[in-house]
């Protein structure tokens, strides 16, 4: 029996000494079977681990959100006899990843399954921020049509204030301004915003202020991968 473990990933384009534990790199040494959204991109990842891993001796499964349950399920050959890596585009997978489901799917069948430390843009997103770190939200992508996003920004603002609980998520970059733009029209004055932008990387932006003092500047977040959190309590 094999064990899924949960390969962390970088944030961007970065040099892994410093971002990505030597004990990743160890494990990944080791393994000859991977799941990711896009092998193309893994096999490139993994060169940077280690430029002399045998990529043509290595399997690669592609599972992303056109995957389907059958999709899944295969995996489940690959683990009855090997362990199993998952590596999700940036970041740590399972969190805003398809690789979930395959998680759930070796709890289901009872293969270990090993997570290992590596940045999390959520966690250092929120740590960044100033926000209460005891009671928060990670909410992922909020609705695409503007009627319902802010309705949805409301609620999560009331939500905020009533709880003292900080409220996280995420958009797709060509989208961030416009979402900067009708929060500034729906959220409180006093209400904070924090924005981390391309964080580890050489252009980190991360910067919290309240609505009232981001009316007065415009971050440059267009298509650049960002956290978005606000706090109301």
């Amino acid at each position: 029996m094999g064990k899924l473990f949960l390969l962390p990933n970088t944030l961007g384009e970065t040099e892994i000494s410093g971002v990505i534990p030597s004990e990743v790199a160890t494990r990944i040494r080791s393994l000859k079977v991977f799941a990711s959204e896009n092998p193309k991109n893994t096999r490139r990842y993994l060169k940077k681990i280690d430029k002399d891993l045998p990529l043509d001796e290595l399997t690669f499964i592609e599972l992303n959100e056109h995957s389907g349950r059958q999709d899944i399920e295969a995996c489940l050959a690959y683990l009855e006899k090997n362990d199993v890596g998952i590596i999700s585009e940036a970041g740590c997978p399972g969190i805003a990843d398809p690789g979930a489901e395959l998680v759930a799917l070796a709890h289901r069948h009872r293969y270990p399954v090993v997570p290992l430390v590596g940045p999390s843009s959520i966690l250092l997103a929120l740590i960044a921020s100033g926000f209460n770190g005891q009671n928060f939200s990670f909410n992922g992508y909020l609705p695409v049509k503007s009627q319902e996003r802010n309705r949805v920004l409301k609620n999560y603002e009331r939500q905020s204030a009533a709880e003292k609980r900080t409220q996280i998520f995420i958009e797709t970059p060509y989208r961030n301004l416009k979402l900067f733009e009708e929060m500034l029209q729906v959220l409180n004055p006093n209400t904070l915003l924090s924005i981390a932008c391309d964080i580890t990387t050489e252009n980190e932006y991360i910067k919290t202020m309240s609505i009232r003092e981001w009316k007065t500047q415009q971050p440059d977040i267009h298509k650049r991968p960002a956290i978005f959190s606000f706090y109301a309590g």
